[in-house]
């Protein structure tokens, strides 16, 4: 509670600041004079007479907005963006500063012999901006008829794996935020389709405004609200190969006093897939070979509605938020699995699994929100509230052949799992910012509380009447509740060419979970029930200097942390799988993480270059440890010494002609990981590296190609890598009546080159494996966008 009382007095001290020597700006906003988008990371520059060196100047931020501490005096005004026109104007600051408004940059155009030529729309599907970089899926044909995993795939610095995981920048950590807010959704991005997204925002180093929670950096999820005045509508429509289907429609209808929206989104995502594993044991001098092989049948139909609305009156906005999503799956996989002495080549165990798993799942997020406008645009108010639920209700049917590798006659046995799953999610959350002592200061507190709450029932099943008769060395309920109470302080401010910001975060974590209905044998008592608390403190730094018009320079800090969640400090063994079993470690401590970047940003009428080198020092690195014991492999999560992240991260955007665009990234790092505490073999170092490729053709008859390439290194984790995987993407599209009606056609994985394949080793043993997913498919997509005034 003191802590609690802590965290409220800087709130309370640092809302009350106020503008005490406040200098002559200059402030405002840019955007696209079509469409109204805002245009992060544009260049703002200030000339005397007819120098060619700017006085001063900046960049905008994420949401185009700029405010540049100048004296008082008369300037030429320069606002320049990749293919854009410059805006030009001579402006005066008078001692009280200047609010110069919207500014709207205009595309470029060539005039020749007396014509006008509009250029090429410049494909742009990566912003960089000051804090990352910001990502506009529908700038990317093959994002078309997808979900948000389909999104971060393309995404520079991203790596999706095989079953959904994502990482950033080669870490497994990432903190996936839904319009600002923790939410239930991030935990099944799949479940988001494209269409509903406006941008994806990958803030790799974020300041202390940011929960500090998660290593790999912030990824937020900006849905589609409709921003323009009237009346507007879209549907889509996607068939692809094993009739997938992705239906949706968004309405929305804004005026000058409120503004309300939604939409509906079907999908149908049939799959198949296959999975190889083969380990070779020879721990206490055996030596055996273990063998599985699986293939898969999965069908998920999903239903999702989002809605809002918002309301202005003077200076104030309410708004209200809210997404529902039900799915429903339905899952095959049967497994071949053997175990065999290789010197006397017997068959020490052999059988087949074949289950059949039906999931319904329920996720609610709703959320209030309170926005307070003032005439000084560096000025404001946000409040928020927010609920989030996720319920999944899972029930499994197992039939097992013992002896075998084929199935034949009826199952030996037949066993049953039945999974409850509750998730939930409320925050609570204000944020100030006002001018203050010449510069900005931001302000806030949140407040989070969580809790997972997983009802496990394993057993034998009765196959007349479904009834299961629970194993207790199995069955078992784990509930994971934490409270985390956050306060932060910024101050940023523009001295010449130099802009910075520093920041400070105080977290209090107070974390309990309990483990019950549980064979106690298995389970050490000082396991069952488990507390933390511990208060911590993070800074952040943020600075830039422009060199010209062209160059600025970047270099970024900040001290993280990442928290074990519920599945990691589960301590009950999962022996749903008895020669592969999962084990959570109860005792688990956080990572704590210090981060360092350091950045050149370049663009002038055609090109924009954007690299980055970046450094991470892990303390308590958590990895996941194999360990092989009489042939079974127990897998858990521990507390490593240290692990050390270099990397350079270089991206690229190029209008090579008005016809061509090319965007290509390319992220090389090193890890050394360092796991001596647990045993002088845990210790690896290599060097992995990521390269993407989007690049943008305009045919005849307003047809557009585009290709995007992926390539991934291979990746060392504490015992094993994951190796190579690569694959290309083709997609055409093209408009029709003055773009309302666009048809587009998706050619995932050209190649049927993608997969995910590894390999692992420790003390006594060697394992590789391979899972491969259908991923050569065919989408065609078509949209109709609809406006009235």
């Amino acid at each position: 509670m003191k802590y609690i009382k802590f965290i409220t007095i800087i709130i309370l001290i640092t809302t009350t600041f106020q503008s005490f020597a406040e200098s002559p700006y200059v402030s405002g906003q840019v955007t696209d004079s079509e469409s109204n988008e805002v245009i992060p990371f544009a260049q703002v520059a200030f000339y005397e007479g007819d120098s060619n060196s700017p006085v001063t100047g900046a960049t905008t931020n994420a949401a185009g907005k700029f405010r540049i501490n100048i004296k008082a005096g008369t300037y030429r005004m320069v606002v320049s963006f990749v293919g854009y026109q410059d805006y030009k104007t001579r402006l005066t600051v008078g001692a009280g500063g200047v609010d110069v408004g919207t500014i709207g940059l205009s595309v470029e155009e060539e005039i020749m012999d007396e014509v006008v030529v509009k250029g090429n729309e410049v494909k742009r599907p990566v912003l960089t901006t000051m804090e990352g970089m910001e990502i506009k899926p529908d700038q990317t044909i093959a994002n078309i008829g997808g979900s948000l995993l389909d999104i971060l795939r393309n995404t520079p610095s991203v790596n999706v794996t095989d079953d959904g995981s994502v990482t950033l920048r080669g870490s497994g950590s990432t903190n996936v935020l839904i319009d600002g807010r923790n939410s239930a959704l991030a935990s099944d991005l799949e479940q988001i389709p494209a269409s509903a997204i406006e941008s994806v925002e990958i803030i790799n180093n974020p300041n202390a405004k940011y929960d500090a929670s998660a290593d790999g950096g912030v990824i937020n999820i900006k849905l589609k609200k409709g921003k323009d005045l009237g009346t507007t509508a879209r549907a889509e429509l996607t068939m692809g190969t094993r009739m997938r289907t992705n239906a949706n429609v968004n309405l929305s209808r804004r005026t000058t006093n409120y503004a309300v929206y939604g939409g509906y989104s079907f999908r149908k995502w049939p799959r198949v897939g296959s999975r190889f594993t083969e380990r070779v044991s020879t721990f206490n001098d055996q030596n055996e070979l273990f063998r599985q092989e699986q293939d898969s049948r999965n069908e998920d139909t999903e239903h999702t509605v989002n809605y809002g609305a918002d309301y202005f009156w003077g200076q104030n906005k309410i708004s209200l938020e809210g997404v529902f999503n039900t799915e429903a799956e339905n899952d095959f996989q049967s497994s071949r699995s053997f175990v065999q002495n290789l010197d006397t080549e017997e068959f020490l165990t052999s059988y087949v699994r074949d289950n059949t798993e039906t999931e319904q799942n329920y996720t609610y997020d709703n959320a209030i929100v309170y926005e307070r406008d003032f005439k000084d645009k560096e000025k404001s108010l946000r409040a928020s509230a927010s609920i989030s639920i996720r319920d999944q209700l899972e029930n499994q049917n197992i039939d097992i052949y013992n002896n075998t590798l084929s199935v034949e006659g009826s199952p030996n046995r037949t066993e049953g799992s039945e999974t409850d799953e509750f998730r939930n999610t409320s925050v609570i959350q204000l944020d100030y910012a006002t001018p203050a002592f010449g510069g900005l200061v931001e302000t806030g507190y949140k407040s989070i509380f969580r809790r997972f709450d997983n009802d496990y029932l394993y057993g034998l099943k009765n196959p007349s009447t479904g009834e299961i008769n629970s194993y207790d060395s199995i069955s078992n309920r784990f509930v994971y509740q934490d409270q985390i109470h956050a306060a932060y302080a910024i101050f940023s401010d523009s001295l010449s060419n130099f802009n910075y910001a520093l920041g400070l975060r105080a977290e209090q974590t107070i974390l309990e979970n309990e483990l019950s209905n549980v064979n106690t044998s298995l389970v050490a008592a000082e396991d069952l029930v488990n507390s933390q608390r511990y208060l911590n403190f993070f800074p952040s730094v943020q600075m830039s200097y422009q060199l010209n018009e062209g160059n600025i320079v970047k270099a970024t800090y900040s001290r993280r942390i990442d928290r074990p969640g519920g599945w990691r400090l589960n301590p009950f063994p999962d022996f749903a799988d008895s020669l592969n079993v999962r084990v959570g470690e109860p005792n688990l401590q956080p990572e704590y993480i210090n981060s360092f970047e350091l950045g050149h940003m370049y663009q002038n009428g055609i090109i924009t270059l954007t690299s980055n080198a970046f450094y991470r020092r892990i303390n308590g690195q958590v990895d996941w440890i194999v360990r092989v014991e009489d042939g079974i492999s127990y897998r858990g999560p521990q507390n490593l010494n240290t692990a050390d992240l270099y990397g350079f991260e270089f991206i690229n955007t190029t209008q090579l002609t008005n016809w061509w665009n090319l965007n290509a990234s390319y992220s090389i790092f090193e890890s050394r990981i360092d796991g001596t505490n647990l045993d002088d073999s845990f210790t690896n170092r290599g060097l992995s590296w990521y390269a993407k490729v989007t690049t943008d053709i305009s045919l005849p008859l307003d047809i557009n190609l585009q290709f995007t390439g992926n390539y991934f290194a291979p990746e060392i984790e504490a015992q094993g890598r994951d190796l190579a995987r690569y694959y290309i993407d083709g997609s055409l599209q093209r408009y029709f009546f003055d773009k309302q009606l666009t048809l587009s056609a998706s050619f995932r994985d050209l190649f049927d080159t993608r997969n995910f394949r590894g390999e692992n080793f420790g003390p006594g043993f060697e394992q590789r494996f391979e899972r491969k997913r259908e991923t050569q498919i065919i989408l065609i997509t078509a949209s109709y966008n609809f406006k009235t005034e």
